[in-house]
């Protein structure tokens, strides 16, 4: 199981301490929520606050773009030396060619689903996917409460990945905390999204610790 800790709900007064505890914790990707405030009802950052980002992390950066038309960004996103590419089904209208972008700027590529997006709708494009990233919260807000039916959606994409015999992880995003994320990690997610449950905690280090061993 990989942990991925969100840094939305941090005090970006303290953004460059917050990065450097990632770093040194047992975490696997550092998780950046970009919001455009059209996409979602937010403004998360944008590229002046990632390349401060970029140059001190050293957790392999996982983005996920809450944004529209995210096919225009990919080579920034790429310059940027991000590791993973989520964009959403629902803000794509040529999403196999957005896909196949990513790939070729040579980052991982995934789809995120929001909370009313059927699993199913992805039959004709899992096998190009790395990362399937499944909201278990509406986007846009970190601290929402995590939506049950999200754990069956997990146990059916699990289902439809291992019937092809595919790679591709499971990433769940929203209300991820120790409960949530066994529950998650029961159906068959392989990455876990963390924000307020690490961050708000009184020690995170030990936070990540115990999420890790679920």
């Amino acid at each position: 199981m990989l942990l991925a800790p969100s840094i939305l709900s941090v005090d970006f007064l303290r953004l460059g301490e917050v990065i450097e505890i990632i770093n040194r914790s047992n975490a696997d990707w550092l998780h950046l929520d970009v919001m455009d405030g059209v996409f979602v009802p937010n403004i998360s950052f944008g590229f002046p606050i990632l390349k401060q980002v970029v140059k001190v992390a050293k957790k392999p950066m996982d983005a996920h773009l809450m944004i529209v038309e995210p096919q225009k960004f990919i080579t920034q996103f790429r310059d940027l030396g991000i590791h993973s590419l989520c964009v959403h089904y629902e803000a794509c209208t040529h999403l196999h060619g957005t896909i196949q972008r990513i790939k070729g700027a040579g980052m991982k590529a995934g789809v995120a689903l929001n909370p009313h997006t059927p699993v199913e709708l992805l039959t004709d494009l899992i096998d190009e996917l790395d990362i399937v990233l499944v909201m278990s919260v509406n986007p846009g807000f970190g601290g929402q409460t995590f939506i049950p039916r999200a754990i069956d959606k997990v146990r059916r994409l699990k289902a439809m990945i291992n019937q092809r015999g595919l790679p591709t992880l499971i990433e769940v995003d929203g209300g991820i905390n120790l409960e949530t994320g066994k529950q998650m990690v029961g159906a068959g997610a392989n990455v876990l999204v963390a924000g307020n449950s690490v961050f708000n905690s009184t020690n995170p280090t030990g936070m990540m610790k115990l999420m890790k061993k679920i």
